[in-house]
């Protein structure tokens, strides 16, 4: 498996925590060696020197210099690539101890090459009686004299690295012929293989270079070992990769090029689909390791996410948030602390958003606690072998002065992974990707959900199945493990999508205070037996205006949805049917607005409710749109509202100056403005009136919610007992 920080979301901006990334090789090299510090160049150019070679290694003495780790630290990269009766050639060998050390575990046909007189000599001296087989050769590697295809493998630690110091004409030339040479050398099926920071100008010449020479290129990130994870100062903060470029016969004509990444020492590689992709695998790799060592440094590095991958495949498997707790008291015991979130609790606002983790965390008593949510679509054998698979990662994001033998516990609810089954999935031109699955909450009860996964931790509609329809489910579930299927793949489907909804109940929060607003119109109790007019802008599943339809007979209904994608999805799987009393019209609500307002005859509806969502995510409010909440528009929304008609709108706006320009405008137009906050959640629902004059007191707007609801609390109609409208209006406030 391997990591990759999302973009959007790891907010901790190069610089952040006082230091740049550290992109540059030079700081890091050596450090397991303080006096080689001063062996460093004023320049980078001083590395393709042969002057400066020959100073630093008469300076140094015969005291071995590794360039990325020596032979523990590389021996598996090595093993997999390089065969021990091949013939290998180790250009700027200097005087490592990795031919040695390769030399004495049976890799005994080893020739040596390096520029500088010294450490050739040096070497010579070091192995002549103990190495008699591996020799030692001063030579250029530019201009190599051994015949052509006289090797199997190149073996390269850090040399690309200390020539390739720029992008200048100059060092640009001298690295083609270092290449050509390797290229040369090389016999067909032979392997280049380059031990890289994999800086990005290296990494972009060396897939370059062979890839136009039809050659195979991958890239092995080399592990690190436990130790090195924790230690007090890592030796790099950029991870250390292996190129193996595996040399090809030319076939003329041929354009066929193969991208590979190996993102685990013994996981398999993955076909990438061009060098771009391949280079933003590798830098992806680097900013993860440039994130645990911060992380490892320093705690409280703000909000910081991470999606843990499929190693064969690539796709994202788990989401890790890191999430630290300044305040707690260390102990030994609580410094470090592992939460699996259960299949489908994901968007819940304790585990889905920023400060429900933060108090998470902090009720847990760990300095730092990781949230692990399990995607869709991957497949979970269960709690035991997830921590099986999450154990050897997760260790990389330890804090700091944890004890090195510290076993790290893993904690959840409920005491299994959940169950997630994904019933449908489909792409809309307007709406992206999106799923109709079914998850089973916290008290057993089963619900279904339409998710756009362009926003994978917001529901975006939820609908409660009756329990019959969960119980047949389950069984088909049992039986499907049994025949050995995944439980959350698309075929996995269960029984009569429409027809297993239990309408009388809200899931939404914001929905229930939606309906209970409509308590705000003149002699609620009679709602029942009046006629009511209302437009609902935002279809989604059709819970919201399907409650008003099955609860208050006398209503219309005009709903209107942009997508006809949503309106199949709400009919084949939340249960919403048109009827007479209610109608969905397919068209844009600005525009749909805008036709009635401009009508001679326009309508008049007693309620106006939106609820649709931005499809831009990169604004400060994700509901509604900012043009729904233009003042034009709304003066256009005002004449077709009745006088003593309500506006309810679902406002979810995290931007807090968008926030009171929002609620400015609108009490421009809507004079008396109510406000109610969703508890937990980022939803604000706005009720919108237009005389100040009918402005109720908190007690008045109580009474006429009970009304309301002891109306609609008839014999023989359905209703969920754990819904009381005046709780719903309890926290309102005015504007």
């Amino acid at each position: 498996m391997w990591l990759r920080v999302p973009r959007p979301a790891l907010r901790v901006a190069a610089g952040a925590c006082g230091e740049p990334v550290p992109w540059s090789l030079l700081g890091r090299v050596g450090q397991s060696d303080a006096g080689s510090m001063n062996l460093l160049p004023k320049s980078s150019k001083e590395f393709g020197s042969a002057d400066y070679w020959e100073k630093f290694f008469q300076q140094r003495g015969k005291k071995a210099f590794e360039w990325y780790g020596g032979y523990l630290e590389l021996c598996g990269v090595l093993h997999k690539y390089i065969k021990p009766r091949e013939k290998v050639l180790v250009i700027g060998c200097g005087n490592s101890e990795l031919s040695e050390q390769l030399y004495d575990v049976g890799y005994q046909d080893i020739v040596n090459i390096d520029i500088s007189e010294v450490v050739i000599k040096q070497m010579k001296e070091r192995n002549a009686s103990r190495r008699p087989q591996m020799s030692f050769l001063k030579m250029d590697m530019t201009q190599m004299e051994f015949p052509d295809a006289s090797f199997q493998v190149v073996l390269d630690k850090g040399t690309l690295d200390a020539v390739l110091t720029d992008e200048e004409e100059k060092t640009l030339h001298q690295v083609d012929r270092m290449l050509a040479e390797v290229g040369r050398v090389l016999q067909v099926g032979g392997r280049y293989l380059c031990i890289s920071l994999a800086q990005a100008h290296i990494l972009k010449k060396a897939v370059g270079h062979f890839s136009r020479e039809g050659w195979m290129v991958r890239v092995h990130q080399v592990a690190n070992s436990q130790d090195q994870v924790l230690e007090a100062e890592p030796r790099f903060s950029l991870p250390v990769f292996a190129f193996i470029m595996t040399k090809f016969r030319p076939v003329p004509g041929s354009a066929l090029q193969i991208f590979e990444l190996c993102a685990q020492e013994q996981g398999k590689p993955v076909r990438l689909e061009s060098a771009e992709r391949l280079a933003e695998a590798v830098r992806e790799r680097q900013q993860y390791a440039w994130l645990c060592s911060q992380l490892y440094r320093k705690a409280g590095l703000g909000s910081v996410s991470l999606d843990l991958c499929d190693g064969d495949t690539g796709e994202p498997r788990y989401t890790l948030h890191v999430v630290d707790s300044p305040t707690v008291k260390p102990s030994r015991d609580n410094h470090f602390a592992i939460f699996i979130i259960p299949q489908g609790r994901e968007t819940e606002w304790l585990f889905g958003m920023e400060e429900g983790r933060k108090q998470l965390a902090a009720s847990a008593g760990f300095r730092r606690l990781i949230t692990v949510a399990l995607h869709r679509g991957q497949q979970y054998e269960g709690m035991d072998s997830i921590q099986a698979e999450l154990s050897a990662r997760v260790m990389e994001l330890a804090p700091a002065g944890m004890p090195s033998q510290q076993q790290v516990p893993f904690l959840s609810v409920g005491g299994d992974i959940g169950v997630r089954t994904v019933q449908h999935q489909n792409c809309s031109p307007l709406s992206g990707s999106y799923v109709v699955e079914d998850v089973q909450g916290d008290d057993k009860h089963y619900f279904r959900r339409l998710i756009f996964l362009s926003n994978r931790s917001v529901v975006q509609s939820e609908a409660r199945l009756l329990k019959d329809a969960s119980h047949r489910a389950q069984k088909k579930r049992k039986k499907d493990r049994k025949k050995q299927r995944a439980a959350n793949t698309p075929e996995d489907l269960s029984a009569a999508p429409g027809q297993s909804i239990d309408k009388s109940y809200l899931c939404c929060e914001h929905h229930k205070a939606m309906i209970a607003g409509l308590a705000l119109l003149r002699n609620p109790e009679l709602l029942l037996e009046t006629p009511l007019a209302m437009l609902v802008v935002g279809l989604g599943g059709g819970s919201l205006p399907l409650f008003v339809h099955d609860h208050f007979p006398k209503s219309c209904i005009d709903a209107v949805e942009i997508d006809p994608s949503m309106l199949d999805v709400a009919t084949q799987w939340f249960g919403f049917s048109q009827s007479e009393r209610m109608k969905v019209h397919i068209a844009d609500g600005l525009d749909y607005i805008t036709s009635l307002a401009g009508r001679e005859a326009r309508p008049r509806y007693n309620v106006i409710m939106f609820d649709v969502d931005s499809k831009d995510p990169t604004l400060g409010m994700s509901c509604p749109p900012q043009a729904f909440v233009d003042q034009p528009f709304l003066q256009k929304v005002k004449s077709i509202l009745t006088p003593e008609g309500v506006f309810i709108l679902n406002l979810v706006c995290r931007d807090l100056g968008l926030k009171d320009s929002v609620l400015t405008g609108l009490k421009a137009v809507f004079p008396l403005l109510y406000v109610r906050r969703i508890e937990g959640e980022v939803n604000e629902i706005l009720f919108c009136q237009l005389h100040p004059e009918q402005k109720l007191a908190t007690s008045e707007l109580l009474e006429m919610a009970q009304a309301l609801e002891q109306t609609l609390r008839k014999p023989a109609r359905g209703w969920d007992d754990t819904y009381i409208l005046s709780d719903m209006l309890k926290t309102v406030k005015i504007v």
